[in-house]
């Protein structure tokens, strides 16, 4: 359960997510928009035909072998480095697939992405998509997993070691003077200088536009005439930047947990901060109703639990406390745990019981697993390239919500509107873009994907890394977008345990029939 929602949730903490968007002339991928007007400008399509440059592309076969995992097999693709120029080199993805089991007719590939960006889709796959989808999703379609470009099994960025990022992790991200303020900005300079060190050139070509052109491949690749989808988290940008790019090969699409891809990157991270302080309420509210709560007790308000958490946050900037190894847990490590569980309440209880060890007696061992956990850190101090990769991702798709400390320190205010506990913080990890070593090639838009087939996005209504607000707005601008909410917490809805979410989506999978716009679920 928790390997699961760690892989899909969007991450934030120093790479606070941003949306990947697309630049409104020509990108490095060939792609366009169809205005200037960054608040107007909408995805266009691009050409049915083929180029002839990308058909040794869509021409490849893929030799599968065994993945030392029982009952998948695992393939290289090959895909151009650069869109706009298939002759000048190309990148090696990691794909992995899982066979329709039957009985039943195939219903073809259905393709998942976990979200991130930087979260390996071949991990959740094997983890838990291709062996925890429903049974008789499982038994109809190839299920199948492609790791972004940079992501994890194909050809991943990386910007620090294990020692480096255990530094660069407990940076305090909310300074209190100049030299504070001095020391983030190294911080991020460091990250995005070794980012720039390790892969100069993969670096300019790892946008969500190119990766949904990747997916495009993949679909031809495996012989299906449209691609059928389920994208969790940033994986509904990814799913939605295919239709909109090639929108007559939309098959059966389901976005969840939805981002909205016309907010400039400023907005997105205020409103992904008023959606943790949203889900920090709901977790508030069921905490002090139970005996022990570190927050307070019976009748405490939110407002008031959160008070006290943001002053132990306080007390931690200038003195962190032990663990169980040789670390300490700083004020930025234990933000981040926090933050960690309000994916899923069924974290629930064990932030409860981190914060009572935390709180009351001195020990930060459990809000540091929870942050390990959020960080992808195992046990011997190695970390996945997750944050390296949503850095990548994000700093190239839009261009930094700020660009300055200055800027930074004057939307504090703003932030700790939206979340008095969070707010500060997540202000300031706002800032990481500001240093990246390469340009953005994206700009906010808006997707119509005029044309396609119906697209079903799914909200949450508590969701804290994806408000709920996104996925009103990104079925609206889809031309075939059904809106699908669940009324609950946590991120994201399908298999969460809701009956009514599940059978909608699995019957618009399994018979095309898209569940009718509006429809409500709990």
């Amino acid at each position: 359960m928790h390997t699961r929602r760690t892989l899909r949730r969007t991450r934030t903490g120093l790479a606070l997510l941003t949306a990947a968007l697309l630049t409104a002339a020509c990108s490095a991928s060939g792609a366009s928009t169809s205005a200037t007007s960054a608040s107007e400008a909408t995805l266009a399509a691009l050409p049915r035909a083929t180029p002839s440059a990308l058909s040794p592309y869509y021409g490849q076969k893929l030799s599968w072998r065994d993945c030392g995992v029982p009952g998948f097999q695992c393939a290289t693709m090959k895909a151009p480095l650069d869109y706009a120029e298939p002759s000048e080199g190309e990148v090696r993805l990691a794909v992995a697939r899982k066979k329709a089991t039957g009985p039943g007719k195939r219903l073809g590939s259905l393709l998942v992405n976990p979200g991130g960006p930087g979260g390996s889709a071949v991990g959740y796959l094997q983890q838990y998509a291709g062996i925890g989808y429903p049974e008789e999703v499982r038994a109809r379609y190839d299920m199948v997993a492609v790791d972004p470009r940079g992501v994890a099994r194909s050809e991943p960025v990386e910007c620090l070691d294990g020692p480096k990022m255990d530094a660069y992790t407990r940076t305090d991200t909310t300074p209190d003077d100049q030299r504070e303020t001095e020391q983030l900005v190294d911080a991020y300079q460091d990250f995005a200088e070794g980012c720039g060190a390790d892969a100069p050139e993969l670096l300019r070509h790892v946008s969500t536009v190119e990766s949904a052109r990747d997916m495009d491949l993949l679909r031809a690749v495996l012989g299906d005439e449209k691609l059928t989808y389920v994208g969790a988290s940033y994986g509904t940008f990814l799913g939605a930047t295919y239709a909109g790019l090639f929108p007559d090969r939309v098959g059966r699409l389901v976005l969840d947990g939805a981002m909205d891809p016309s907010l400039p990157a400023r907005q997105l991270n205020l409103e992904q901060t008023a959606g943790f302080e949203t889900a920090f309420q709901s977790f508030a509210k069921d905490c002090v109703r139970r005996s022990g709560c570190p927050l307070g007790g019976s009748g405490t308000t939110p407002r008031r639990a959160g008070d006290t958490l943001k002053a132990f946050f306080g007390k931690l900037d200038t003195r962190p406390i032990r663990t169980g190894d040789d670390r300490v847990l700083t004020e930025s490590l234990a933000t981040t745990g926090v933050i960690a569980a309000m994916y899923d309440e069924g974290a629930w209880p064990q932030l409860r019981e981190a914060l009572t060890a935390a709180m009351k007696k001195g020990d930060g061992t459990g809000l540091l697993a929870l942050s390990d956990s959020y960080y992808e850190r195992d046990p011997d101090g190695n970390y996945s390239n997750l944050m390296s990769a949503n850095a990548a991702v994000n700093c190239l798709d839009l261009p930094a919500a700020f660009s300055s400390p200055d800027e930074a320190r004057a939307a504090v205010p703003d932030f700790e509107k939206a979340s008095p506990v969070f707010g500060e913080g997540l202000a300031w990890a706002s800032l990481n873009c500001a240093y990246w070593p390469v340009q953005p090639s994206g700009e906010p838009h808006r997707i119509a994907a005029a044309g396609a087939s119906p697209i079903v996005v799914v909200g949450t209504t508590r969701d804290p890394a994806t408000p709920y607000r996104w996925a009103e707005s990104l079925a609206a601008q889809l031309s075939s977008g059904r809106l699908l909410t669940y009324d609950g917490d946590g991120h994201t809805a399908y298999g969460r345990g809701s009956s009514c979410i599940d059978s909608a989506i699995n019957t618009y999978l399994l018979r095309g029939a898209a569940p009718a716009d509006g429809k409500r679920c709990s």
